[in-house]
């Protein structure tokens, strides 16, 4: 059982490598109909549009066949190429488990396809502009220097490519998920998944901490907002009455790196929420051709035009313009946050409570500033799970002592202030039921989750058309690739 644990997370960790770099693997998927078809292997009866073409013509190193999906033979080194490019440790993986792992990704995938389920094509090829923009960035290549590394004639065909890895990869996602959207734990499964674990056998949970921050934030002046605003009111009156172009401001002036040198371009779609919640109802309040007034987010003041509306999905650009802090501002947060510091430590009051009183942080401001782990939800963090950049700063704590005010940026790129504190700690000890149930329950559940999995592979790979080649049919499958 716990064997199953530790191979659940082995997967689940492989996949996020797999996915972060998508890019760097140019894996294939072609018609079936093109299969090489030399010694059939057993199969049950297929679904008739699962059975490839019986006048096939032979294509050089096909690995395997998976429904409507081939895997070749230079995906596997491929695979573990990009395993290493993503710094994960490939020597303790075989190329039979990569090859596990891709047959299981184009299964999901194939009956993903089956099922019907749905992908956007405008966000695939998002996914793909993005992923090439890093990858350029990142690498220092220019464009004909990375087509000429993966071979690529032109840029159109090596595009088109990654976007039929890009949404094969998000079928699998979407076919996994639904296999396992409804799976839930009972309280009686979790006693049931804890009881029959033998004593010796009992996870170990490491030491686990609790923090508490309080944040001071620089205040931004009204007549800074106002001018941000009056610039934008000018953006808009601008191309409205002079005819000046939108796309053109949004690359001199908007302050959104991700969107500026595309002339603040994004396409929205309302089944698919990525933006803020102010800016999508913003944005889907438009008509074509419409520019909005300017307003408000967390990460600063906006207007929209809305380009083109199909259906469900909106072409829209929009600039981004941050209100500055003043040098005053910044000194003032840092000076208010340090006296709320000395109130504590001279026990004036408890960091709970100044926590509560004095916090800009909103999210954590009324639990007293106790930090919420995002895994777990909780409020424990593992120490040696914890965010490298937390770590770092509570790491020569001692419990409830009060750090220095620390200045840190967060992730809109503003300046903000905040003390911490390890306000508990729960050293490494055995899985106790009662202390640990949430662990515990999630380890259930994991389980549960495995075993659904297994179940729904058992049964589709009777009901698909595989075929594996070669020298992959020696290895140790966990499931009946080969249908003996």
């Amino acid at each position: 059982m716990l064997l199953k644990i530790n191979n659940l997370k082995f997967i689940n960790n492989l996949k996020s490598v797999l996915v972060i770099g998508t890019f760097l693997f140019l894996g294939n998927l072609i018609p079936a109909q093109e299969i090489l078809n030399d010694q059939a292997t057993k199969t049950a009866p297929a679904k008739k549009d699962s059975i490839p073409n019986q006048n096939a013509k032979k294509v050089d190193g096909v690995a395997a066949v998976v429904g409507d999906y081939i895997i070749l033979d230079s995906d596997i080194p491929k695979n573990r190429l990009q395993l290493e490019a993503g710094g994960y440790d490939s020597k303790d993986i075989t190329d039979c488990e990569l090859f596990g792992k891709l047959l299981e990704d184009k299964l999901y995938a194939h009956w993903a396809i089956q099922d019907s389920i749905q992908v956007s094509d405008a966000e695939i090829r998002r996914n793909v502009d993005y992923q090439i923009e890093q990858f350029l960035a990142q690498s220092g290549k220019s464009m004909p220097e990375l087509l000429a590394f993966y071979k690529k004639d032109d840029e159109k065909s090596f595009r088109d490519e990654m976007f039929e890895i890009n949404k094969s990869n998000e079928l699998a996602k979407k076919m996994q998920a639904k296999i396992i959207e409804n799976v839930e734990v009972t309280p009686e499964e979790v006693r049931a998944f804890f009881d029959k674990i033998p004593k010796e056998e009992r996870p170990t949970f490491g030491t686990e901490l609790k923090v508490a921050q309080i944040v001071a934030e620089p205040k931004v002046t009204e007549e800074e907002k106002q001018r941000v605003i009056n610039r934008l009111k000018e953006f808009k009156a601008d191309i409205l009455e002079n005819g000046a172009s939108f796309r053109s401001k949004a690359i001199l002036y908007s302050e959104d790196p991700g969107s500026a040198s595309k002339g603040g371009k994004y396409t929205l779609n309302r089944k698919q929420p990525r933006m803020v919640k102010e800016f999508r109802q913003v944005a889907f309040s438009l008509q074509e051709g419409e520019i909005s007034e300017p307003f408000e987010t967390e990460f600063g003041y906006h207007i929209i035009q809305c380009d083109k509306i199909r259906g469900q999905e909106y072409d829209i650009a929009h600039i981004l313009l941050s209100p500055k802090v003043s040098v005053e501002a910044i000194k003032e947060a840092k000076e208010r946050l340090e006296k709320v510091r000395q109130r504590i430590i001279n026990g004036e009051i408890s960091f709970a409570d100044a926590a509560r009183e004095a916090s800009d942080e909103k999210e954590t401001r009324n639990d007293g500033g106790q930090l919420i782990n995002p895994t777990t939800q909780d409020y424990n963090f593992e120490l040696t799970r914890m965010d490298p950049e937390l770590y770092a700063q509570i790491q020569n704590l001692k419990d409830k002592e009060v750090s220095l005010v620390l200045k840190e940026e967060d992730r809109t790129g503003k300046t903000k202030f905040k003390i911490l504190m390890v306000t508990d700690r729960i050293d490494q000890h055995e899985a106790d039921y009662a202390r640990d149930y949430l662990k515990i329950k999630q380890l259930a559940l994991d389980e549960k989750k495995i075993n659904t999995i297994a179940k729904w592979q058992e049964d589709k790979i009777f009901d698909t058309y595989i075929k594996v080649s070669g020298s992959f049919r020696d290895c140790k499958f966990s499931s009946n690739w080969l249908k003996k």
